[in-house]
């Protein structure tokens, strides 16, 4: 194996993780389509990365349990905890240094660990 090539999250309510990712995240809406998910584009199309209908029936289930997807950014990671914080969007503590960079974590509408990177 030599790269992770797509990531895809199911999630309990596609519109509203739709309206968070967008609005809240600033995530842009790929052109492609489906009708089963909505794929984003980040970072300049960088990343392919999408949310979608549930598989299965994901009532009374845990999501987001022990997973993290880290996306890398161009900004300063405190300009982005800023305006992160302003779209009220949940923190899960404060800005960290990691081996890679600074890494600030937060939470989807789902529990989804999502963990932001300034790079060094």
């Amino acid at each position: 194996m030599r790269k992770l090539e797509f990531t895809s999250l199911q999630v309990r309510d596609i519109e509203t993780s739709k309206e968070f990712y967008t609005k809240k995240l600033g995530f842009e809406l790929s052109e492609m389509e489906n009708h089963e998910a909505v794929i984003f584009k980040f970072n300049r199309g960088e990343t392919s990365f999408a949310i979608r209908k549930p598989l299965e029936n994901l009532e009374n289930k845990e999501l987001g349990n022990g997973i993290s997807i880290w996306f890398a950014i161009d900004e300063r990671i405190e300009d982005l905890q800023t305006q992160l914080i302003a779209n009220n969007v949940t923190t899960l503590g404060s800005i960290m240094n990691t081996p890679f960079g600074k890494a600030l974590h937060v939470k989807d509408p789902d529990g989804y660990k999502l963990t932001f990177l300034e790079p060094i």
